[in-house]
C-alpha cells in the first residue's frame, strides 16, 4: 500500500493537507500524519512513505534537518520530499534544494498542485 506522510506542527495545515489528499485513499493510498520533525523521521524510517509533505519550521527538528538526514545521512532515495513552507526567499529555496528536497512549495499552497504532485509521484 502506497503511503503519504503529512508533517506540520499546525493542526489546521495538517487537516487541510489531509482533506486535499483524501481522494487518494480511494485508490489504496494510506495517509499518515506527524506534528514534529523527530516523529516524521521515525515514521520515514519505519514506514518508507513514497512522498512526504514536510513543513520547514517545526519543533524538535526542522524540515531542513529531517530532509538532510533522510537524503544525505541515511541515503534513503525512494522517498520524494516536498518542503512546504512560508519561507519563500530564494536563500531558503536554495537551502531546501541543498539538503535534498525534491521540490520546494511555498504557503499558501495551491491544493490542486499538491494533489497533482502526489498523484504524479505515486503514478496515479
Amino acid at each position: 500500500m502506497p503511503k503519504v506522510l503529512i508533517v506540520d506542527d499546525e493542526p489546521f495545515i495538517r487537516l487541510l493537507l489531509e482533506q486535499t489528499l483524501e481522494d487518494l485513499e480511494d485508490e489504496g493510498v494510506e495517509l499518515i500524519t506527524a506534528d514534529n520533525g523527530e516523529t516524521a523521521l521515525q515514521i520515514i524510517r519505519d514506514e518508507m512513505p513514497e512522498i512526504v509533505f514536510l513543513d520547514v519550521m517545526m519543533p524538535k527538528m526542522n524540515g531542513f534537518d529531517v530532509c538532510n538526514t533522510v537524503k544525505n545521512e541515511l541515503g534513503i532515495n525512494g522517498v520524494y520530499i516536498v518542503l512546504l513552507t512560508a519561507k519563500g526567499q530564494e536563500f531558503d529555496r536554495q537551502k531546501g534544494i541543498d539538503v535534498g528536497a525534491d521540490i520546494y512549495m511555498t504557503k499558501p499552497f495551491n491544493p490542486d498542485e499538491v494533489l497533482d504532485k502526489a498523484k504524479q509521484v505515486l503514478g496515479l
